[in-house]
């Protein structure tokens, strides 16, 4: 039996110091996501498609961000235990797939990077692709972030 999750995040650029997160990745020189935990938009849809596909609710019934235990938390240590929940449940990530709409900065020089971190935080191969918004809508003014995923969990 295999199941099938789809997840999604969204953020506004913060009005202060933080470093941008993307995919576990950081990009010191760029303008961090406004969240309660590192608002990694990647590893959070990540998050909530493998959370979906094992019928474990979402990122916010799991990990609330009303609870001080995840402020500043770091998302891929969310993810291994997303991981382990799901594992718990008798899953395992075959794999998932990431788009992550954003204008600044271009991912295309860490992708492989992103992959890693995620596949390895996962247990199962995750890919990332990133688009840009061609200057469409409220993520084409610069106001933040959006990604997308799918999760595909077989039989433990």
């Amino acid at each position: 039996m295999m199941r099938i999750g789809q997840g999604y995040d969204a953020h506004r650029y913060a009005n202060d110091d933080r470093t941008l997160v993307l995919g576990g990745v950081s990009f010191e020189d760029e303008r961090g996501l406004e969240g309660h935990s590192d608002a990694d938009v990647v590893t959070h849809a990540v998050i909530d498609a493998m959370l979906s596909a094992a019928g474990l609710g979402d990122i916010g019934e799991n990990f609330s961000d009303n609870d001080p235990l995840y402020a500043g938390a770091d998302s891929v240590e969310l993810l291994k235990r997303t991981a382990k929940l799901v594992g718990d449940k008798g899953f395992v990530l075959i794999n998932a797939d990431c788009t992550v709409i954003i204008d600044k900065p271009n991912i295309s020089q860490v992708k492989s990077s992103m992959e890693s971190v995620l596949s390895a935080a996962a247990g199962g191969l995750v890919t990332v692709c990133g688009k840009r918004t061609e200057g469409i809508g409220a993520l084409g003014r610069g106001e933040g972030a959006v990604a997308l995923a799918v999760a595909l969990l077989g039989i433990k």
